[in-house]
């Protein structure tokens, strides 16, 4: 039986820029959500692929029976994938999720501030770490950008962080927090705007101590996963969960704590750095502290 939707409150079109494992699923709760998505991607290829990918994460979905076969067409059918970022001109909230460049967003987030025709749009970045305050500056109304932070996989992980800049109107932050907790079904917990918020400030040094734990040669990713799984409970261990970030991305959240700090515990240490030069990413690449054959390590 197909489930009542929530009331999706005064927000009903948003867009999503960058469609990598972040970004689709944010896609995927929107859709889940009942709301219309446009989703920007770079290239023709990475629109079908991306298409691709939503219908086979929303199969898994009906084939758990989380959602119905119904269910899976209906969001299908509210998600458009373009390469034309004029295409959000008209959404209500537009998040992005390109990779963890400071650069990169600023620039993306000062193009999206002259697309998106509505006054009251909120503009989003799904940064982990990055200051907010710094990314305003490239837009022309700075109270409407927000840090909103979800976890993956997004669908999944109850929990959301919103970050306001100092520039960020308080209607805003609000209107966000009623859009993130109604539709959305998230909680959301708010971090002042310091590089890392609450969750990788305390999260990042325990995985960085863990990495050093391989590289001194003192325990293998295995004992050391087992001692946390097994010792304190964790539903996963500290190099398996590297592995599911990504290297890449626990690298960036890294280097950037350590720029903000100068504290030694947020600097990437080597081993991580070789990995990341070598193209050994984790999970998503088939290869980091596990080695994985479909999905599996």
């Amino acid at each position: 039986m197909t489930r009542a939707l929530p009331d999706p409150g005064d927000i009903v079109r948003t867009g999503v820029v960058g469609c990598g494992l972040m970004g689709l699923g944010v896609v995927e709760l929107f859709a889940r959500a009942g709301l219309d998505v446009v989703a920007a991607v770079r290239t023709p290829e990475a629109v079908e692929r991306s298409r691709d990918r939503l219908g086979e994460s929303l199969g898994r979905s009906a084939r758990r029976g989380k959602i119905s076969d119904e269910e899976v067409s209906a969001c299908l059918d509210r998600v458009r994938f373009t390469t034309d970022l004029f295409d959000l001109a008209d959404r209500q909230f537009v998040i992005e999720c390109v990779p963890e460049d400071r650069a990169a967003k600023t620039e993306l987030l000062g193009e999206l501030d002259g697309i998106v025709k509505d006054p009251d749009a909120v503009l989003a970045s799904n940064t982990s770490s990055l200051s907010i305050t710094g990314m305003a500056r490239s837009t022309d109304r700075p109270g409407h950008l927000v840090g909103v932070h979800f976890f993956s996989p997004v669908p999944a992980i109850p929990l959301v962080e919103l970050i306001p800049s100092l520039h960020t109107d308080p209607a805003v932050v609000e209107r966000t927090a009623r859009f993130l907790t109604g539709p959305l079904g998230k909680e959301v917990i708010r971090s002042a705007d310091r590089t890392g918020f609450v969750v990788n400030t305390l999260l990042v040094p325990y995985l960085l101590s863990a990495v050093r734990m391989v590289e001194s040669g003192f325990a293998t990713a295995e004992v050391i996963d087992q001692g946390m799984q097994r010792g304190c409970g964790h539903p996963v261990g500290p190099l398996r969960l590297v592995d599911l970030i990504g290297m890449d991305v626990v690298s960036s959240v890294a280097d950037a704590l350590y720029e903000e700090f100068k504290e030694p515990l947020y600097a990437p240490p080597p081993l991580l750095n070789r990995m990341v030069e070598a193209g050994w990413l984790g999970k998503k690449s088939g290869r980091g502290f596990y080695t994985y054959a479909q999905g599996r390590p």
